[in-house]
């Protein structure tokens, strides 16, 4: 006969399996819709026959008021860079995509007003089916190479640490606006190391290169292990965090829906527009710099600082480990930058000799592979003003080497950098990462 105690252990015991039963189940079923819905792409989907990407240089203020008001005028327009209207200056290259229908009038336009203009792509729907090209059959194998699908993704992560778990653990930080879990790896040989660097990939859901960045690094550091001295040292004496992919929902959205979403899928305020931008709802300044109260823009900042899961996910995770991270580093695209905060300011961070000196040697270990030019320096001055950035909301918390890679390219691509270049992209970052991370291996 059982005792009380035994009886309720053993019906706790039950209780439990089932419920990770039924999680499991839950997850599952996410993937297969997601599966599915990515293996047929929706009817529905937007689609971008003959719209067109515009390169302007405004050459004095008369032109960038026009184009601070285009947006105004020809709708819809999309700001590839910079993110917004409003951060349009003088003698800036301003990349903006236009649909089919309002490209005569946007010529018209801009030969009125005496700018020069440059066509980076004719017919954009060609050049993204030449990015997903051999991509539409998502029952194909994970691959370094390609880009990946979510379900491909969250397969990889569980695979990963399964294969690996001498060095690799799989963490769970939180789930999505769409309850699908984000998975933290943590790589490295020690439990609790003292030192660590923090990585997050593929906050902005349309810049494909970034997870692949981050799927590349694990497998690095997992391959060259036991025959890179270098990278045996940093994984002997200190973790990295990486988070494959936090706006999972807006990346299933850009491979499904719309190749360019940007935003997360958070449809919680009372607007009919979808969408936060989690790159502006971070604490710090919040809602202040570039950023927007209006749902319908590209830079929502959300409701409130940290009003977005993903968010919450990141800010909770790096709070709780605070003591040991030293390094974040968050991977976004397009215009091959290496910056670092601040962003809300153009005031100098205190350590900005330390930390200009780190991104230029971030910089020089990049180039020294394919020859790739990386601009670097303090965000606000470097690329442009930003408020609620996950950067220099990190280096708030106390992580004082805080950095931003703004990876290939210059804009010839842009968000549709092809697959060909996803391995030299990845190796050249990988060199400034270790370069990072030995300096705060041996400097902190």
């Amino acid at each position: 006969m059982l005792h009380t105690c035994q009886l309720i252990t053993k019906q706790k015991n039950k209780y439990d399996r089932d419920q990770l039963l039924q999680s499991k189940r839950n997850m599952k079923s996410l993937l297969i819709v997601d599966l599915i819905i990515i293996t047929f792409v929706l009817s529905s989907a937007r689609r971008f026959d003959s719209a067109k990407v515009f390169r302007v240089k405004p050459q004095n203020e008369k032109q960038v008021n026009f184009m601070r008001n285009l947006a105004t005028v020809i709708q819809p327009i999309d700001f590839w860079y910079p993110d917004s209207a409003l951060q349009i200056v003088n003698q800036m290259e301003v990349d903006f995509l236009v649909s089919a229908d309002q490209t005569e009038n946007v010529e018209a336009l801009l030969k009125d007003n005496n700018i020069h203009y440059e066509i980076l792509f004719q017919n954009l729907q060609e050049d993204i089916d030449k990015q997903l090209d051999n991509k539409r059959n998502s029952t194909c194998k994970h691959s370094y190479t390609k880009y990946n699908n979510w379900p491909q993704i969250y397969s990889w992560i569980t695979r990963i640490a399964r294969k690996n778990p001498e060095l690799v653990s799989r963490i769970k930080i939180g789930n999505t606006f769409e309850n699908r879990p984000i998975y933290l790896l943590k790589i490295g040989k020690q439990r609790d190391a003292k030192k660590a660097i923090f990585v997050d990939c593929g906050i902005h859901a349309r810049e494909w290169i970034s997870p692949a960045f981050c799927q590349w690094f694990v497998k690095e550091a997992i391959r060259t292990y036991g025959k890179d001295s270098s990278m045996k040292n940093i994984l002997d004496n200190m973790n990295f965090y990486i988070v494959p992919l936090v706006n999972i929902d807006g990346y299933v959205w850009s491979w499904t829906q719309d190749r360019f979403w940007r935003k997360n899928r958070s449809n919680a305020s009372s607007n009919a527009c979808v969408g936060v931008d989690l790159n502006r709802n971070f604490d710090v300044l919040w809602g202040t710099v570039d950023a927007s109260k209006n749902p319908c823009e590209e830079v929502y900042c959300g409701s409130s600082p940290e009003s977005e899961p993903e968010t919450k996910a990141v800010t909770t995770f790096i709070h709780s480990h605070l003591s040991s991270i030293k390094a974040y580093l968050t991977i976004h695209s397009y215009s091959q930058m290496v910056l670092f905060p601040y962003g809300y300011t153009y005031d100098k961070v205190p350590n900005y000799n330390t930390l200009n000196g780190l991104a230029k040697g971030a910089a020089k270990a990049i180039a020294s592979l394919y020859g790739k030019k990386y601009k670097y320096g303090a965000s606000a001055s470097t690329i442009y003003p930003s408020s609620g950035c996950s950067d220099d909301w990190a280096y708030e918390q106390g992580i004082k080497y805080s950095f931003t890679f703004e990876l290939r390219d210059k804009g010839k691509y842009g968000f549709l950098l092809p697959e060909s270049e996803i391995k030299e992209t990845c190796q050249e970052i990988m060199l400034a990462v270790k370069f990072l991370a030995n300096y705060i291996l041996n400097q902190t």
